[in-house]
């Protein structure tokens, strides 16, 4: 065989090395991830929220979180992920750890917390790993502010607006996790009770309105903080009035 033969098979394998090398780093390459999250809250008008593919969350407590990893091209490799939560002022300690693709964490605590993944990827004795070396990991940024907890003194159940018609919480509320309110009139008994935040009293026991007067509220709360909130108040009842007849409408529970 002539030299030239020689050095155009060369050449060929070089090609073709090269070409199927390319093919597959570029296989290789593409398996990664593109983590994404998603966070669902009340916020304190009640009112329930969804923010998807969000990279940072700042606001109330608690907040249920949901961490994707969103893997790629992994087809026939061993897939290993490892979700890692640190807190602000502590990243060398892990707040949390979890094995999971898709990570669902609900935070309840006072604090600025960073959300990473880490993935590894094996088959045949190749191993993937993501973020790559010399990359940053993507981070998640959670914002959980202090708590806040307000009662007011007075509301009108019996007003024909929508305005004052429930005794709640005030809506400038903050990071309550755990909550309890109990209604009790004059002599101390026992008219209404609720343990959701953005829930109240509509001014009726066994169907009908009270009478206008004093009654009093009982709270006993917790932050995110760790704040523990006692609040006894008056609460101030003001029933609807039938001004042709100059009484209330309303009766004694």
């Amino acid at each position: 065989m002539h030299r030239h033969h020689f050095h155009i098979l060369n050449t060929l394998a070089t090609i073709f090395f090269f070409v199927t090398g390319f093919f597959l780093t570029t296989s290789v390459q593409a398996q990664t991830c593109d983590p994404t999250a998603a966070f669902s809250y009340t916020n304190p008008e009640g009112e329930a929220i969804e923010d998807e593919e969000a990279d940072s969350y700042s606001g109330t407590a608690p907040v249920k979180a949901v961490f994707h990893a969103n893997p790629q091209d992994i087809e026939g490799y061993t897939a290993r992920y490892e979700w890692v939560i640190r807190k602000q002022g502590d990243e060398e300690k892990a707040f949390i750890h979890r094995f999971e693709e898709n990570m669902e964490y609900t935070f309840t605590q006072f604090g600025v917390f960073y959300v990473e993944l880490k993935a590894t990827f094996t088959k045949d004795g190749d191993e993937i790993v993501f973020p790559e070396e010399g990359e940053e990991s993507k981070q998640f940024t959670v914002t959980i502010a202090e708590s806040h907890l307000e009662m007011p003194n007075a509301f009108s159940p019996g007003d024909e607006d929508d305005i004052n018609k429930i005794y709640k919480a005030k809506s400038n509320h903050m990071s309550i996790i755990e909550f309890k309110a109990t209604i009790f009139n004059r002599w101390g008994q026992k008219l209404y009770s609720w343990t959701d935040i953005n829930g109240g009293w509509d001014g009726k026991v066994n169907g009908r309105l009270v009478k206008n007067g004093v009654y009093f509220v009982n709270v006993v709360a917790k932050g995110a903080d760790g704040r523990v909130y006692h609040i006894r108040k008056d609460v101030n009842v003001l029933t609807r009035y039938n001004q042709d007849s100059g009484t209330s409408s309303a009766t004694e529970p």
